[in-house]
This record gives structure tokens, sequence and C-alpha cells, in this order.
């Protein structure tokens, strides 16, 4: 695939109780579209098992431009991080639809 096909795969894990906040905040930013699905691990805030809802985690996927991607990433660190637990990582992926992106 050429550079034209690549875009970036941004992924956020935290707390489900966020989810009404936080989508509306992506699309915003620009996002065209997402999909979330239920989490379960464990970090430096303990052991994450969803068995109760307030105790659960997310994780959104979110596939964009990379400018796109910068805007999400620096809005959620600012108004999240400090009070939520939430990570966000990011790679370059090579998609075959480039436009729906």
């Amino acid at each position: 695939m050429n550079d034209n096909n690549t875009r970036t795969l941004l992924t956020i894990i935290t707390e489900a109780s966020l989810e009404g906040r936080l989508l509306p905040e992506l699309e915003k930013l620009g996002a065209q579209g997402y999909t979330i699905t239920d989490a379960r691990g464990k970090g430096s805030r303990g052991a994450r098992d969803a068995d109760w809802d307030a105790d659960s985690n997310i994780r959104i996927e979110v596939i964009c431009s990379r400018a796109i991607a910068e805007a999400i990433t620096a809005r959620l660190q600012e108004k999240y991080y400090d009070n939520f637990a939430m990570i966000i990582f990011s790679h370059d992926v090579s998609v075959l639809r480039p436009e729906k992106f």
C-alpha cells in the first residue's frame, strides 16, 4: 500500500463511565467514527475486571489522520488524565478505503 492509504489508529483505554462524555468530544474534534469494546486488565490503578459497571473499562479505537489523532490526544490528556484512569496510544495503519477516514 502507498502513503495515501496510511492513517493513524488511536486507541483510548479508559473508565466506562466516561463513554458518554468522550464520544461527543471525539466527533467534535473530527473523528468520523469509532469502535468501542469492553476492556479488562491490570495496571497502575489496579485490576479492572468489568464485573461491576462502575469499575469497568472500555477501549475506544479511532482511525483518522495524524492531525486529528494529535488533537484528540491533547484534549483528552488536558481534560481527563489527572482525574481518570486513561491510557492513549497510536500507530500508523494501512487502510483499504482511505476516503472513509
